[in-house]
């Protein structure tokens, strides 16, 4: 088990080994959680009665003190920490599991997508019938292997040629990470979503670390450390990240981007017509939109002079600043699909934050201050009257505007029911979660009148 007070991009190796994970901070839509769903790892957050501390490998609760080596067990349902080994059961997706899930796709008329960025999730994608991947975190695949020294050493680069020279030892790296997902998923849509946390989120943290990186990059520690504390900020989740990185370091976009068309490329002359959708994040308004478009597209385009292959994909944005919506129909002009970023439209929209509001949320819903918490279930009145505008106005630029939601809810039942009213063309979820959604997108085409029940006498 992975105990932690709470996680970010950097624990994704641990993560990964981890049969569970364990967090003293955090909710629903907290780091831990969105990629424990998609891993199909079993966690538990926001454990506030924890008092972990991992310097010295032990946590205390209720009196009680666990140290590394002592067993425990979790039970992601009921959020219950057990000490000593709980007997486990694999679940069945067979017999009777199967037949349910072949009637719901009958009937549904929304899509159903996964949030997937590895062929492991990739390949659980399709066991669990989706359609395709509607969000592919690209910052995530920073940290695999020993790739983490070459980003760090393009955050630390002095100059633009420093970081292209970093950049360039990620590229290939980059590529072969979509050529394994393209490979997977053949000619089912992948929306991929370009570099979006702060950059400090890559460098380390500790002063071990830092004398670490620092040999290994041969520069002083005193340079690491500093440009550590150069790239902390107040609040990183409303700071530089996202397509701002891009305005500032555009050749970290034009690595990307390269690295997706080189791979559609290298597929598409093994015969396999894969279809990329590269989405530039955290966009609010249309000029910083059509800075990040006209990047991406004119790597693409390069790209495929270079290949002479004609590769299909579309470049489109994540809908999840409010100040988007309201200028949706404007980015639709150009922009060929949205896919609502509901986990930071519900946090930008409600004010909160998702890492804390954990804390006193239970009450305001034990008050009948708010019906569920926002970050469960959407906010049909705010959240919800949001993602609503940015419907009408992007369609009513763009008619055969692809529309889809990558944040949480979009393996929530009430939520699915939203976007099938909202008329979007597909979900995206874990994808263990998926089967959940294929059901509930065929409940709410029955409840709401699109699909006629056949009776046989």
């Amino acid at each position: 088990m992975l105990v932690r007070n709470e996680t970010s991009p950097e624990d994704i190796k641990g993560m990964s080994v981890a049969r569970g994970i364990l967090t003293a901070r955090g909710g629903l839509t907290s780091h831990a959680a969105v990629v424990a769903r998609q891993m199909g790892k079993c966690c538990v957050t926001g454990c506030g009665e924890l008092d972990v501390r991992t310097a010295e490998k032990v946590m205390k609760a209720r009196g009680q003190e666990v140290r590394e080596g002592d067993w425990i067990s979790l039970n992601g349902t009921s959020g219950e920490v057990i000490l000593g080994q709980a007997k486990l059961r694999a679940p069945e997706l067979a017999g009777d599991f199967a037949t349910l899930m072949s009637w719901a796709d009958e009937v549904r008329t929304l899509g159903v997508r996964a949030n997937a960025d590895t062929v492991a999730d990739s390949e659980a994608a399709v066991k669990f019938g989706c359609e395709g991947i509607g969000l592919c975190r690209t910052e995530h695949m920073f940290f695999q292997g020993d790739r983490i020294d070459s980003v760090r050493a393009m955050i630390l680069a002095q100059d633009e040629a420093g970081r292209r020279k970093a950049l360039a030892r990620l590229l290939p790296m980059q590529r072969e990470d979509f050529l394994g997902i393209f490979a997977v998923m053949k000619e089912r849509p992948v929306t991929i979503r370009l570099l979006d946390p702060p950059l400090h989120e890559f460098l380390p943290k500790t002063e071990q670390d830092m004398k670490q990186v620092a040999k290994l990059l041969g520069v002083s520690a005193e340079t690491v450390s500093h440009a550590t504390e150069t790239h902390k900020e107040q609040n990183p989740m409303l700071g530089h990240r996202g397509c701002r990185l891009a305005v500032t370091y555009p050749e970290i976009s034009e690595m990307q981007a390269r690295a997706i068309i080189e791979a559609a490329c290298e597929m598409k002359k093994k015969g396999v017509n894969v279809f990329p959708e590269i989405m530039i994040p955290l966009t609010a308004g249309t000029a910083e939109w059509e800075y990040n478009r006209k990047l991406v597209q004119e790597t693409a385009e390069k790209v495929i002079r270079e290949k002479g292959v004609q590769a299909r994909y579309l470049v489109g944005t994540m809908i999840e600043i409010p100040r988007a919506c309201l200028v949706a129909g404007e980015i639709a002009e150009s922009a060929e699909f949205f896919s609502f970023g509901t986990n930071d439209l519900t946090q930008l929209t409600y004010g909160l934050s998702r890492d804390d509001a954990g804390r006193f949320l239970p009450e305001y819903i034990e008050k009948n201050l708010i019906p569920r918490d926002p970050f469960i279930a959407i906010d049909r009145e705010g959240v919800g009257e949001m993602v609503r505008i940015g419907i009408e106005r992007g369609r009513k630029s763009r008619g055969n505007l692809e529309l889809g939601i990558c944040g949480e809810h979009g393996g929530e039942p009430t939520s699915v029911e939203f976007c099938h009213l909202v008329k979007m063309d597909y979900v995206s979820c874990a994808p263990y979660r998926a089967p959940i959604a294929r059901l509930a997108a065929a409940q709410a085409a029955i409840e709401h009148g699109a699909y006629q029940r056949v009776e046989v006498h």
